[in-house]
């Protein structure tokens, strides 16, 4: 039987006088509600015919419709009473030059890519794609918008501490949250959740990927799951794994949730490519309507049939100058801001949205319609400032009012206080915000998103007790995951019970988060660490749906104490604005300063000089700041020390001799577990610096500021 007779057949079981074809519009494409019914608009430029497949909520189909109507790539029409519980799907018969290609089929029902929700989480299933789709296939659901749109939070960006997390991890064995609700949108925004996350001081919480995906074929054949989702189908839609009931709904108040308790919401969204994978991938939406503008495509050995490009190193690269895709993608982050409220974006593998053709640009397109976006230009910006091809890593050639992940400062952070040698002179640049990579009067001090730990590698804790990837459950024999970790276990691979060995990866735990917190620039936590999350060495655990990912919320005394810490180090971060940003005199930027002076010592107490930055001996120095803060119409001078130590050894220290006669108070020692004693540690001209410490102490005098704006 023809393709052709296969299709009147089709039409002729389906088609339901209930629903009837109208004159449309193409202002807007996907779904949208109106007093006929619903008007759709399809963009479909391989498509000699687009159908609309109606489906009730049991998925029993009730319809299938050919829209009529057509403008260029659009195909639109309204079709009478169709309503919010109606599901929807697309079908579309190819154009006659492209009925051989292998993903061209009518069999195969479609996504829409301006989906709003899906009924069903998208799950692969090679009995169910064969042959007629419509059973693998999540349907589309019909969505009402709101009418009251949402700006981001206004959180200042030297006040921003963001929390990385997963939405299902978070709570899924959180002993207050209800079992119905664990590992849930509802269960991410329960009340000791936020409660959690505003004692800690986060102001931002960035969430992995909340848009639908699907785990890819070979990990489902495995028995695992793409548990973090880094590979969408629709960027528009909310993930229906995390829902009890409606994804759109409870995603929406999960939000709003954090919105009233003052925390920000940002996504990990990916932009970079589908799960439509490669040239033997399934074909489940962009495949079937646009192929060539949706995915990056090049002619490889002269060969006539182009192939497609890899830059996300998972199959296919999504087509960012296209402008469709580029329309599409500008479209999404709309809606995500105005209609669900989050307050920005973190962009996995960024540098494929700034590539026009194959070369990244920092003038891309996409950068400039965000500048320009009224809606978008308030939302916060933050890129993965690298993607795995040619010219791909691009730190620090971001535009100005983007944030970029640092990847320089977690490997010299980490290797320093490892003890590796050579690093004390970069490590001091990493302390002062990157200037190197974030210049001076061009990009401000915030640009520089800090971090330590992240969520792919190591999570801190494991940073300090394995010195080994151990990827074993990931059924790929330990070969994926990066071997580049810069940790130490400090005697024994994994769990001890040799209490020396405990207490000094609690040190070094202490001095890792405590660098991040004092840096410059914007801090960087990964979910969990401030509870001992421990993913027992494995660093790329992306398909463990168990207690590998979530959070365990028992907490031993050495775990409780070392929150403690935690909550501590970001209180004195946000109580003390010249901790949170140091402006220099010598950058304009900002256009104001709070620094007068800046120093770094050497242990006698003498000023460094160059020839100390690259003497491996001297590993022992401090910083020494004074600036000048308003803070209730108090004029507040303001001397800080920090001293470091990343030897082995303890190191005789003699504090330099300034001219303010004010005593110094200790405000932190991580060579002390109990925070309690950093009030009543005698302070000595000369004292012994402990192996592997930080120390800071600070002076201050106050003097009325009547009449004195803010600095």
């Amino acid at each position: 039987m023809s393709q052709q007779s296969q299709t009147t057949n089709i039409e002729k079981e389906f088609v339901a006088s209930a629903f009837e074809l109208l004159p449309g519009n193409m202002q807007e494409l996907g779904a949208v509600l109106c007093k006929q019914g619903c008007n759709f608009v399809v963009y479909a430029p391989d498509a000699e015919e687009v159908f609309i497949c109606l489906f009730d909520e049991n998925e029993q189909a009730l319809a299938q419709i050919s829209l009529q109507e057509r403008s260029k790539s659009k195909w639109f029409g309204i079709i009478s009473n169709v309503k919010h519980e109606h599901l929807y799907g697309i079908r579309v018969r190819p154009k006659k030059d492209k009925r051989s290609h292998p993903n061209s089929h009518m069999n195969k029902l479609l996504i829409d890519p301006y989906a709003k929700a899906l009924n069903r989480p998208l799950q692969w299933d090679p009995s169910l794609y064969e042959g007629d789709s419509h059973a693998l296939v999540p349907k589309a659901r019909i969505m009402q918008t709101s009418s009251t749109k949402l700006e981001p939070l206004n959180v200042k960006p030297e006040q921003r501490i963001i929390y990385e997390t997963h939405i299902k991890g978070l709570s899924a064995n959180h002993p207050e949250v209800p079992q119905a609700i664990r590992g849930k949108y509802l269960g991410a925004c329960h009340p000791a959740i936020i409660a959690h996350l505003s004692e800690l001081g986060i102001s931002s919480v960035q969430f992995l990927p909340l848009m639908s995906f699907m785990p890819e074929p070979f990990i489902t054949k495995k028995g695992l799951s793409n548990y973090w989702g880094y590979n969408p189908i629709n960027f528009f839609a909310a993930e229906p794994r995390y829902a009890l009931n409606d994804a759109f709904t409870e995603c929406k108040e999960m939000i709003q949730s954090y919105r009233d308790a003052g925390i920000e919401v940002i996504l990990d969204v990916v932009f970079n490519h589908t799960c439509e994978s490669g040239p033997d991938g399934p074909v489940l939406s962009f495949r079937g309507l646009c192929e060539s503008h949706a995915y990056l495509m090049q002619h490889i050995d002269e060969s006539e049939t182009p192939q497609y490009v890899n830059y996300s190193g998972c199959g296919n690269t999504v087509k960012v100058s296209d402008s469709f895709m580029l329309n599409l993608l500008v479209d999404a982050l709309r809606y995500w801001v105005s209609e669900m409220g989050v307050s920005g974006f973190r962009f996995d593998l960024a540098s494929i949205l700034g590539r026009e053709a194959y070369d990244f640009k920092s003038n891309a397109t996409f950068f400039t319609i965000l500048r320009q976006d009224p809606i978008l230009n308030k939302a916060l910006m933050l890129a993965e400032p690298w993607d795995i091809g040619p010219g791909g890593y691009q730190l620090g050639q971001y535009p100005d009012y983007w944030l970029e992940v640092n990847d320089k400062y977690r490997d010299v952070v980490r290797g320093f206080w490892r003890g590796d040698k050579g690093l004390k002179g970069e490590f001091a640049t990493r302390l002062l915000g990157s200037r190197d990579v974030f210049h001076k009067n061009v990009r401000p001090m915030h640009a520089s998103v800090n971090n330590v730990s992240y969520h792919d590698g190591f999570t801190l804790h494991d940073i300090v007790c394995y010195e080994q990837k151990h990827n074993e459950a990931n059924l790929e024999e330990n070969r994926d995951g990066h071997d580049h970790n810069l940790s130490a276990n400090y005697g024994v691979e994994g769990p001890s019970t040799d209490k020396k060995i405990i207490a000094l990866r609690e040190q070094q735990k202490r001095n890792l988060f405590a660098t991040l917190i004092l840096s410059q620039g914007t801090p960087h936590i990964l979910g969990g660490d401030e509870i001992s999350r421990t993913q027992s060495g494995n660093n790329n655990a992306y398909c463990q749906d168990n207690n590998i990912n979530w959070y365990d919320w028992t907490l031993d005394s050495t775990k409780h104490s070392f929150l403690e810490f935690c909550r501590y180090m970001t209180s004195l971060r946000n109580n003390n604005p010249l901790l949170q940003q140091m402006n220099f005199d010598d950058d304009l930027y900002d256009n104001r300063q709070n620094v007068t002076q800046a120093n770094w010592y050497r242990r006698d107490g003498s000023l460094k000089t160059d020839i100390d930055w690259v003497n491996h001996e001297h590993h022992c120095f401090a910083l020494h700041i004074v600036g000048e803060i308003v803070i209730d119409n108090n004029a507040e001078s303001q001397e800080w020390l920090l001293c470091i130590n990343s030897l082995d050894k303890d190191r005789d220290f003699t504090l330099p001799i300034l001219k303010s006669s004010e005593p110094w108070q200790c405000f932190l020692n991580t060579a002390q577990a109990n925070m309690s004693t950093y009030a009543t540690l005698p302070i000595e001209p000369s004292f012994s610096l402990q192996a592997r410490s930080m120390h800071l102490y600070r002076k201050t005098s106050v003097e009325s500021a009547a009449g004195l704006a803010p600095l």
